[in-house]
């Protein structure tokens, strides 16, 4: 019986489901409220006042988890440090964004930069300190490895921000974020057992930081993730990838992280090429299917179900 995989699973929810109702209160008494937009989803105006940074309940479960197993499992170290690197831009634009009221946060150069530079040091870490090479399963190949040299660097650069900023759009919806990232870290959990990869401790501690979270985060939710959490799960996703040598399967598994960066590259280019004019009703795509008539729960039960078949659709692929 192999209690690596389910002893931090339970660890991680009981740590996510104590400190949610503690976390909470603090949340609400800081004034960390969520706020709307105006010219967005009508229905989405009575969220406001919702506290937000909830990201930290799950940052802090997962760390505590895999700290009681880094010395066994020194495999989690680099993906523990992207997690936690993203998750302190995201809580340091949070601060920004809800405490000192700016409606911007960070500036999108300092964003950039300090991404750039937490991808930086996890590149760094992986070429010199683990044994994991930077070539790539290819899906549905039987098991053959595409090796592309030295563009394997900037390739990674490109992974990482952009599964970051995928996962950061994602998060739009009570629970949507949640649930599709917990269904990418349960696949990624089976094939890092399955590999005995040595990462499993930190998948399972971010599967049961997330169903802890989601007793707080489903619709109508009573706490939201923020950009702490969004940016730390889109570190966690980028960085288990290449740990497992699978970043071509982002992809699959997060398809709907690429569908949702992707919505928002092309409402802007069309908006810019038109004069005005939008090519969805409004971007991330979530919201377009919100506003052809979709309630918030079907749309997240929808992206759910597709995220788990695609999940099946890429264990066939290894």
């Amino acid at each position: 019986m192999d209690y690596t995989i389910f002893v931090p699973v339970l660890i991680s929810f009981a740590l996510s489901v104590i400190m949610g109702p503690v976390v909470i209160p603090v949340l609400r008494r800081l004034k960390m409220d969520q706020t709307e937009r105006e010219e967005g989803v009508k229905s989405h105006l009575k969220k406001a006042g919702t506290p937000t940074m909830g990201g930290v309940i799950i940052l802090t479960a997962v760390v505590i988890t895999s700290i009681i197993y880094i010395g066994r499992y020194p495999n989690i170290i680099p993906i523990l440090f992207v997690t936690l690197g993203f998750g302190l831009i995201g809580f340091l634009d949070d601060y920004l964004k809800v405490v000192l009221k700016r409606s911007d946060g960070l500036f999108p150069k300092q964003k950039m930069a300090l991404q750039i530079l937490v991808t930086a040091v996890f590149a760094f870490y992986l070429v010199q300190f683990t044994d994991v090479p930077l070539t790539m399963l290819i899906p549905f190949s039987g098991g053959s490895y595409l090796d592309i040299g030295w563009l394997a660097i900037p390739l990674l650069f490109v992974a990482v921000i952009g599964t970051v900023n995928g996962v950061n759009f994602t998060d739009g919806l009570d629970g949507l974020a949640s649930s599709v990232t917990v269904l990418v870290a349960t696949f990624f959990t089976v094939v890092a057992v399955g590999t005995k990869s040595g990462i499993e401790p930190i998948t399972c501690a971010v599967v049961g930081a997330l169903l802890g979270f989601l007793l707080f985060n489903v619709y109508p939710a009573s706490v939201f993730m923020g950009d702490t959490g969004s940016l730390a799960l889109g570190g966690f996703v980028a960085s288990t990838a290449y740990m497992l040598q699978m970043p071509i399967f982002i992809i699959i598994v997060g398809l709907v992280y690429v569908v949702e960066v992707l919505s928002v590259m092309i409402q802007v280019t069309y908006f810019k090429k038109t004069g005005g004019k939008r090519f969805f009703k409004m971007a991330p795509i979530h919201h377009h299917f919100e506003l052809c008539g979709w309630s918030e729960t079907k749309v997240v039960a929808v992206f759910s179900v597709i995220t788990a078949i695609l999940c099946l659709i890429a264990l066939m692929a290894m």
